[in-house]
Parts: structure tokens; C-alpha cells; sequence
């Protein structure tokens, strides 16, 4: 029996079940660069580039392995249009008794995927992706019958089914989630860690070339380019991380700095989500500098807490919410993505420098994705799936499975609450607490409703006053509405004033 194995370029991990299923010899290895997986949204060229290069080196690991690689590169002639075109040419040039893959990360291939058997007329075998620690069968089974969804109880399960700073059925230091100690801003640090980089090889310079050539126009900077493409490079990039910057992770993880696009944070994400790293590892590696006393706790348990709660967390809600929850709009939110978040052009200079710094780098970290870009859209009622392919675009990390829930149902609350048990609704003043981006802003955050008032202030109340009728039962917002219904009248409409003042100006 001869199979052909289909390897997507998310799936770069050498004991994805696809390939466990076979041994060299037995099956052939496809691997395509294909025009519309550039294209379904406007990515950002370095995350091309990223993936176009890993896949072109895991190849050659599967062939050093003794494994036969049909590989259809982006430059080729005839090119491969998309995955099923190569999937078809590799049937039509030999001879296969099935088609094996692992899912994808979209429910948007994954229907496609299903129609194969009958497109091709062979057995199409599709397997979980088992490289996370929830199945899909027991997040449904985790989820079953509660009336919310709420991934604090959620990680604590995880935590004690892998045993992750766990002292017996305890968590370790007696609390599960020390989130509360890490939300401290900081300052300039000529001694602040940077992340592992790579300097581009051969075949990096050749894809790089090549999405140049090709995406003249893209969005984003592409050099220079510094990501590892490879799994001995990508643990690399985690040691640097576990020894430099996991012991001030937890303190400064929400702090944001001008200047500064990596602070503490792992930078390791995109390593994670294409398989170059396993995450369980990835997890282990921290906890074993908590307990060789190499990083605090809070440090440890606020990392872990990212990977093994809120990323396998997001991907049981993705898949067990179907293909529609993408377009779920809960606040009937409708205007249409501002030009700046792909140009980075505007006075308000929170947004400017996030901006800027995803067009540089394909990467801003969580508060600058959920508290700066995702706060302001909600504030001003972007559409949150204008928001969505936006996200989905910039960021070298960003994979539906895991990128939809966070701006749907986090960021946005456009699922009414399934995720979330409040919206991410703040002022300036949060910005303001939590960075040194007003010091230098045309805006001012102490100004409430004045020409010269940070955006973020009036547009706050305006949300709040415009959701009411949703949003106005929440218990988490009551004490908010309470203030707003003890404004005068005059103070409330200065708010509104203001804020159609900022939505007309965009």
C-alpha cells in the first residue's frame, strides 16, 4: 500500500499523526506553496516568507529521513494555484491507495478537505491533530451542560491533567493564577533581553527574494528578517527566553514601551503554532526554571497560563462554535476598518506605535493586541470580522483556530459573552497606566471631551451609552453604569459630542 501524506505548512512537526500513520518507503510526503493560501487575506510578507522558509527546511528534514518529498514550490512554473490542485496533480503522477492529513487549523479548508474522497475518488483519511493537550471530544465533554464558558476552571483541568505546577491535587504556591501581580508598568532598560534571531540562510535568502519579487506590494516590512525557520534554531530562541526574560515575564507582561516591541515576551508563538516547538516542552522548559529557582512563580504560572489555558482553551471554543462563529457580531458593530490600521498613520500615538511596530515585525504582544487595536475597534464599533481578517493578516502567529476566538470573543464581544464575561472596554487612562505612549501623544489623556482629548475617553462612555440596552445587565458593568447614570445630562452629551466628533473623523 503506497499513501500520499499531505503536510500543511502549520503542521511542520515530525510526529504529526499524519505522518505516524506511515514509514518511509511506504508513503510519499506532499508539501505545496499554493497561491491561495497568500492570498485569502492581505499577510503580511515577513509571515510568508516565515512559512514558505520553514516548510522549505522541515522538507529536507523528512528527506534526510529518508522520506520521498513531492514539493511544489511558489515560484514554479506551471505555479499550484491551491491545495487541492497539487493534491490533484500528485494523484494524477502516482499511483495511491489513500490520501492521509492532518485537520487543518480553518474550518474554511477543513469543509473543502471533507469533499475530497468524492472529488478524487480514493480514501481520504482525515486525523485530529493531536499536539495539544484537549481533543476536541474532551472539550465538548469539559463544556457540556455550563451555562458559561469560562477558561479559568477550564486551565485549572489542564493543570492537573499534565501535572503542571501541581504539588499533589494543589496548584503550586497555593493559588492558580497569580495574574494579579503582573501588571506592572516599566521603564527603558539598556540591559532589556532581545530575542533569539537568525540570520537567513540560503533557502531563507531565496524565499525572501522571491516574496519580494512576488508581493512587491504586501503589507509590512520584510527585512530585515530574524525568525527561526527551523526546529534546532526555533529551541534556540526558547533557551534565550527561559534564561533571559522568563524571570521579569510575569511582572512586565502587560507593559507596554515606545521603542521596545519585545520587552519580556517569548516571541515563541509562531514557533508553536507551526510545530516547530512542542508546547507541553515548551511548558516543561519554564516550570523547570521555577523549580531550579531560575524565575518566580508568577513568572511561570502567567507563561504556562498562555499556552496550555487560553491556546488550547480558544481552540476548543473554535472548533466546537462551528464555521459561523467568524461572522457572529453580538453588538452589531458595522463601520469599517480605518485606514490607519494598515498604514499606522495617526495622531493617537498607542495606535501609531503598535501599528507601526506589527508592520515592522509581524508581532505586537497581547496588550497591544487586545488593549490598543482591539480596544479602540470595539470603542468605535468596527465590524469585528473587518477586525478579525485584519488580525489574520498582520501577524506571523496568527492561524484561525487560535486568532478568531481572541478578537470574536475576546477582544471584540461579538459573541454575546460565550467567551468573555465582560467586554475589554477602557480609557485612555489604562493606556496611560500601563505605557509611556501619551507622554508623546498629539492627544491628551487627562482631557475628557476637548478638541485635544485622547480619543479613547469619550469613545469609552459612547460605547457603553450605545450598548446599553446588551450590555447594561452585565454585573461586571453595573458599577459602570451606575457612574454614568449619576452624570448630568450636559457631561453625558459632551461625551457624545466628542465621540461622533472622533467616529466622523475616520
Amino acid at each position: 500500500m503506497t499513501d500520499l501524506v499531505l503536510i500543511l505548512g502549520d503542521q511542520l512537526s515530525p510526529d504529526m499523526a499524519s505522518l505516524r500513520q506511515t514509514s518511509p518507503g511506504q508513503a510519499d510526503i506532499l508539501m505545496a506553496e499554493v497561491a491561495a493560501e497568500t492570498e485569502y487575506v492581505w499577510h503580511h510578507r515577513k509571515k510568508i516568507a516565515f512559512i514558505f522558509s520553514a516548510m522549505r527546511h522541515f522538507a529536507g528534514e523528512l528527506r534526510d529521513e529518508g522520506r520521498r518529498v513531492i514539493y511544489r514550490a511558489f515560484d514554479e512554473t506551471p505555479p499550484c494555484p491551491d491545495l487541492a490542485s497539487a493534491v490533484a496533480d500528485a494523484l494524477a503522477e502516482g499511483d495511491y491507495d489513500r490520501l492521509i492529513l492532518t485537520e487543518p487549523g480553518e474550518w474554511r479548508l477543513k469543509q473543502e478537505m471533507e469533499t475530497w474522497q468524492d472529488r478524487f475518488g480514493l480514501p481520504v483519511l482525515i486525523l485530529e491533530d493531536d499536539r495539544f493537550v484537549c481533543s476536541h471530544e474532551d472539550f465538548d465533554r469539559w463544556a457540556e451542560g455550563r451555562k458559561q464558558l469560562r477558561m479559568e476552571y477550564f486551565y485549572r483541568e489542564m493543570r492537573r491533567r499534565t501535572g503542571l505546577l501541581m504539588e499533589g491535587d494543589k496548584p503550586a504556591g497555593g493559588r492558580w493564577n497569580f495574574d494579579a501581580e503582573n501588571r506592572k508598568p516599566t521603564s527603558g532598560d539598556l540591559f532589556m533581553p532581545r530575542p533569539f534571531g537568525v540570520e537567513p540562510d540560503d533557502t531563507t535568502q531565496a524565499v525572501l527574494d522571491l516574496v519580494e519579487a512576488r508581493f512587491p506590494d504586501g503589507f509590512g516590512d520584510l527585512r530585515p528578517f530574524r525568525f527561526a525557520v527551523t526546529r534546532k534554531d526555533a529551541e534556540k530562541a526558547l533557551d534565550r527566553f527561559i534564561d533571559d526574560a522568563l524571570p521579569c515575564f510575569g511582572d512586565y507582561q502587560d507593559a507596554m514601551l515606545k521603542g521596545e516591541a519585545f520587552l519580556y515576551h517569548s516571541v515563541l508563538s509562531a514557533y508553536i503554532n507551526v510545530g516547530l516547538l512542542d508546547p507541553l516542552e515548551v511548558c516543561r522548559r519554564a516550570e523547570a526554571a521555577w523549580k531550579a529557582g531560575d524565575a518566580p512563580l508568577n513568572a511561570v504560572e502567567g507563561f504556562i497560563r498562555q499556552i496550555v489555558g487560553w491556546r488550547e482553551y480558544v481552540r476548543g471554543l473554535y472548533w466546537r462554535e462551528g464555521p459561523d462563529y467568524v461572522r457572529r457580531n453580538a453588538l452589531n458593530a458595522r463601520r469599517a476598518l480605518p485606514d490607519f490600521y494598515w498604514t499606522g498613520e495617526t495622531d493617537m500615538a498607542c495606535l501609531a506605535a503598535a501599528i507601526g511596530q506589527t508592520r515592522r515585525e509581524a508581532y505586537a504582544h497581547h496588550i497591544q493586541r487586545l488593549m490598543v487595536t482591539g480596544t479602540f475597534a470595539l470603542l468605535a464599533g468596527i465590524d469585528p470580522h473587518a477586525l478579525h481578517e485584519w488580525y489574520l493578516a498582520v501577524y506571523i502567529d496568527a492561524f484561525e483556530w487560535v486568532e478568531a476566538p481572541n478578537t470574536i470573543g475576546m477582544s471584540q464581544y461579538a459573541d454575546g459573552g460565550l467567551l468573555g464575561s465582560k467586554p475589554y472596554a477602557a480609557s485612555g487612562a489604562y493606556i496611560d497606566r500601563m505605557s509611556d505612549y501619551c507622554s508623546g501623544c498629539r492627544y491628551d489623556v487627562k482631557d475628557k471631551t476637548g478638541e485635544n482629548a485622547c480619543p479613547f475617553n469619550a469613545l469609552y462612555w459612547d460605547f457603553l451609552d450605545r450598548n446599553a440596552d446588551k450590555l447594561r445587565g452585565n454585573p461586571r458593568l453595573g458599577p459602570v453604569y451606575r457612574n454614568w447614570d449619576r452624570m448630568d445630562e450636559d457631561k453625558r452629551q459632551a461625551y457624545r459630542d466628542r465621540a461622533a466628533a472622533v467616529l466622523n473623523a475616520l
